[in-house]
């Protein structure tokens, strides 16, 4: 893996930590890259139960590096400069395969976020299920003030989460809201003073579940009001077909009757 980011699994849950601390772990091609390329491993990892990304240092991330900035205004775009496969999913940019590369995960992923979540910071976590941010955090949609748009699925994705006229307010003022306040516009699932140890809790919690229905879970989530209710129901229902009495869901069961811990399979 990159020396931009660092990956561990231990006991079925994957860390993500993004490793430039030194530049607020600022977002340059050699990071967007790395990003895609842990997504895209874990992706295809079944013994991955539950994802945390996180951050080292203050900071989660500071959104684009400044250098960039430069590059912007003389017509380039430095990120379209990352060698990557060509992909087959809705992303085709860099900076918003970085972002729906973890939405293609089907299993959870969970943003610990503290310091600094600016501009792709920003909409680095949009990807991710839950985001459990530091009450003093600062998030904001930052493009506005660099004469740019968000460009990393965020314009889809963030009106999804805080409503359109939220939305918009952020979008074109580039206002910077705490941790608390990004929870009450539902931009952030809940504060928690240490993110990091939390979501890492949480991972290891949601790990000990029957791992098909966490994954059919996130696919029935991932696709509510995208799908019209007929769809919907039917993938319910086909979830359920699958599940019942499955070796793991029996498994739950057992577990339960027998007031012990499941020893679940892949």
């Amino acid at each position: 893996m990159s020396d931009r980011v660092n990956v561990e699994i231990s006991g079925g849950v994957a860390e993500v930590r993004l490793s430039r601390p030194e530049k607020r772990n600022a977002l340059d091609p050699a990071m967007f890259g790395a990003i895609i390329e842990a997504g895209t491993a874990l992706r295809d990892d079944r013994s991955v139960r539950a994802v945390v990304l996180s951050a080292e240092g203050p900071d989660f991330c500071a959104g684009l590096d400044r250098s960039s900035f430069r590059d912007l205004a003389r017509g380039d775009r430095p990120s379209a400069t990352v060698d990557l496969p060509p992909s087959d999913g809705p992303a085709k940019a860099t900076g918003q395969r970085a972002v729906h590369v973890w939405r293609e995960l089907e299993v959870p992923v969970i943003a610990a976020v503290q310091g600094h979540a600016l501009g792709g910071g920003l909409q680095l976590t949009l990807g991710a299920d839950i985001r459990l941010v530091a009450p003093d955090a600062r998030l904001a949609v930052l493009e506005i003030l660099w004469g740019l748009v968000p460009d990393m699925t965020g314009t889809q994705v963030l009106p999804e989460l805080v409503g359109r006229d939220v939305a918009t307010e952020l979008t074109l003022t580039g206002r910077v809201v705490s941790g608390t306040e990004a929870v009450t516009l539902g931009l952030a699932t809940r504060t928690a003073e240490d993110p990091r140890a939390e979501a890492l809790s949480l991972a290891r919690q949601i790990a000990t579940r029957n791992p098909e229905a966490v994954r059919w879970a996130v696919r029935l989530l991932g696709v509510a009001g995208r799908v019209d209710a007929a769809a919907g129901f039917a993938a319910e229902q086909d979830a359920m077909a699958e599940l019942i009495g499955s070796p793991n869901q029996a498994e739950a069961v057992a577990a339960r009757f027998e007031g012990r811990e499941p020893a679940f399979g892949m």
